[in-house]
Parts: structure tokens; C-alpha cells; sequence
């Protein structure tokens, strides 16, 4: 199992970006995909994540109502949409999959790629 992500960039505030995850190996039927963030020195940071068969949508208080979760299964792709970015929102982002329900402890994740940076100037 591989996930790939990418479509981090620099951008300034109230600006836009797409991230993308892309998974190889086996099936994603049952495999919830998740984001997660990571600024240097603090926590790792749940952002939002998605069952992949089912569409069930968590997440983060600090994103809600301005990122959009979704998934392409033909492309076993999941994106992030990430609309009205704020300066906070700088981090190295992070896609993960797990067996089972959607969750937001990352310690639960099996699978992570590598990261992508999102740099939002003020």
C-alpha cells in the first residue's frame, strides 16, 4: 500500500489549493483516508478524513465549513480542497489510510505518504 500526495504550494491568505492522495497496491473498499497536518515542533493535527466506500465525512473544527473531503474511486484518489486558507493553515500535510471507520487518531492510521507543504502567506 503506497499513497502519494501532492498539490501543496505557496499561497496567500483567503486563497485556494487542491491537495491530492493517490493509493496503490490493494483495494481501498474498506479503507478510510484521512489528512492530517504537521507544523515543526507541535502535534500532528487531524484534518479531515473519509470512508472510502461509504462517503461518511469528518472533520476538524478548525477546517470545517472551508476544506471539502472527497474521493474519486475509479482514480482511488482522495482530495482535500482547501478554500479561504488562513496563515494558521501552514503546515506539512499529510494523507493516511486505515481499515474500518473514520477517525482522528492518527496512531490508528496504518498507511501514510509522504508530506506536502502549504505555505499561506498574510
Amino acid at each position: 500500500v503506497q499513497l502519494q500526495a501532492c498539490g501543496g504550494g505557496l499561497v496567500q491568505a483567503g486563497d485556494s489549493l487542491r491537495l491530492s492522495c493517490a493509493a496503490s497496491g490493494r483495494t481501498f473498499s474498506s479503507y478510510t483516508v484521512g489528512w492530517f497536518r504537521q507544523v515543526p515542533g507541535k502535534e500532528r493535527e487531524f484534518v479531515a478524513s473519509i470512508s472510502w466506500g461509504g462517503g461518511t465525512l469528518y472533520y476538524s473544527d478548525s477546517v470545517k465549513g472551508r476544506f471539502t473531503i472527497s474521493r474519486d474511486g475509479a482514480k482511488k484518489t482522495v482530495y482535500l480542497q482547501m478554500n479561504n486558507l488562513k496563515p494558521e493553515d501552514t503546515a506539512v500535510y499529510y494523507c493516511a489510510a486505515r481499515l474500518g471507520d473514520t477517525g482522528s487518531n492518527g496512531d490508528e492510521y496504518n498507511y501514510w505518504g509522504q508530506g506536502t507543504l502549504v505555505t499561506v502567506s498574510s
